[in-house]
């Protein structure tokens, strides 16, 4: 069983690995890809809403599909997708095929993100400690690797074809061999039936009041991470007066600190608690926002962007954890599967609400007065942390133990 567990683990972190790449190589390109297709300033943002939008349908439609099929399954065909999709974005012509792959993509990527959630949740309760925020560090570590190599393809004027096949060529069958050891960690309780569909009980309706504040924190944690990604560049440049170069810097740095702190955030919540940790995230990643309005100069801004990184990356996986966790106690194993793709739509809605958001106020208000509303929404997630601790009464003291019973056999066969 620990060979099963071992095997599992290591192959659903690859798949974090994976995505993590095959979306920097996206959007860090994204002015290539329209210049490529001719896509005008106005329908940009069309296509860019479209894919979260998407995604949101995709991972709604894996909440329902898990009720029959095992999430190792929607996970090992919806990886590929992706990256085929990716590669469809790269190798086209015309405006209607990029609108095709990036709608391939969106649909997949909801699915895909779903998926690998829901197995990372059931790999931790058969654990009995924290591992959710070492999956997100690898998937860290992959986004830095993308963007790098998008860097070296923009460097040398590569074509994205060019680019994206080589990297399509190497993780593709990887991901597909590695997926022969995804481990559905549940499946005693929701047995698998001979025409590969899950059973078992706890599959019926979550109740979205016990989602609600952890809706609202990924909502929150999502906002604040994509006003660094869009807004990092401009706000150093502009509103700080840094050079070019140096406004590339804050995001790469923000990366590197979030890999950091997911490296070590594991180990903080077996220590502390998660509801410590939530808690610490959410004010220093406030603190962060604090440092970047009031920045004078583009160094302290930096250290401002530094700090959100360490504070905002432990927010994601702790939230899908404590999801999992907590429709697992009230509903059982089916339920947890469906509550991490209803919490995952929300990924989506912070990603979309939060860059228009920081963009009307700055030009309405004031970049720096902008800052301080996804400060205050970061905020209210310290207000939510107890929602982050586990049912005391589990077993007497409040933490997880392995449970050895929900460890099934891993999902094998292509």
């Amino acid at each position: 069983m620990t060979d099963v567990l071992r095997r599992g683990r290591a192959s659903l972190a690859f798949s974090f690995f994976t995505q993590g790449v095959a979306f920097a190589l996206l959007v860090t390109r994204i002015p290539a890809i329209q210049g490529r297709y001719g896509v005008s300033d106005a329908l940009l943002p069309v296509f860019l809403a479209a894919v979260p939008i998407l995604a949101g349908a995709g991972s709604t439609t894996t909440g329902r599909l898990v009720k029959r099929v095992r999430p190792s399954r929607l996970l090992r065909w919806s990886q590929p997708v992706v990256l085929l999709s990716l590669l469809g974005v790269g190798a086209g012509d015309r405006v209607a095929e990029l609108a095709v792959a990036l709608a391939a993509f969106g649909l997949a990527v909801g699915m895909l993100d779903a998926s690998m959630n829901m197995l990372g949740v059931s790999l931790q309760r058969a654990y009995g400690r924290s591992i959710m925020l070492g999956f997100h560090a690898v998937y860290s570590l992959g986004g830095i690797l993308g963007a790098s190599l998008a860097w070296a393809g923009a460097h040398w004027h590569l074509a994205l074809w060019v680019s994206y096949l080589p990297v399509v060529a190497v993780l593709l069958p990887a991901a597909l061999v590695g997926s022969r050891w995804y481990v559905d960690a549940d499946s005693p309780a929701a047995p698998e039936k001979a025409d590969g569909k899950a059973g078992g009980e706890g599959g019926g309706t979550v109740v979205f009041r016990l989602l609600l504040p952890l809706c609202l924190v990924m909502t929150f944690a999502y906002i604040g991470d994509s006003t660094v990604s869009n807004w990092s560049a401009k706000y150093l440049q502009d509103t700080l007066g840094s050079s070019e170069q140096l406004a590339t810097v804050p995001y790469n740095v923000y990366m590197v600190t979030t890999l950091l702190g997911r490296a070590l955030g594991d180990t903080g919540v077996r220590r502390f608690g998660a509801v410590a940790v939530v808690r610490l995230g959410a004010l220093v990643a406030a603190l962060g926002f604090a440092v970047v309005a009031g920045a004078p100069g583009p160094w302290v801004g930096m250290l401002g962007f530094t700090l959100l990184g360490l504070g905002l990356c432990v927010l994601v996986p702790q939230t899908f954890a404590a999801a999992g966790r907590h429709a697992f106690d009230n509903y059982g194993p089916g339920a947890s599967d469906q509550a991490v793709a209803r919490l995952n739509i929300f990924n989506y809605v912070g990603f979309l609400v939060g860059s228009p958001l920081v963009g009307a106020l700055g030009d309405a208000w004031s970049y720096r007065g902008a800052m301080l509303v996804p400060m205050a929404l970061v905020l209210v997630t310290s207000v939510c942390a107890g929602s982050f601790a586990p049912r005391a009464d589990r077993y007497g003291d409040g933490h997880e133990r392995p449970r050895t019973a929900d460890v099934g056999r891993g999902s094998n066969g292509l």
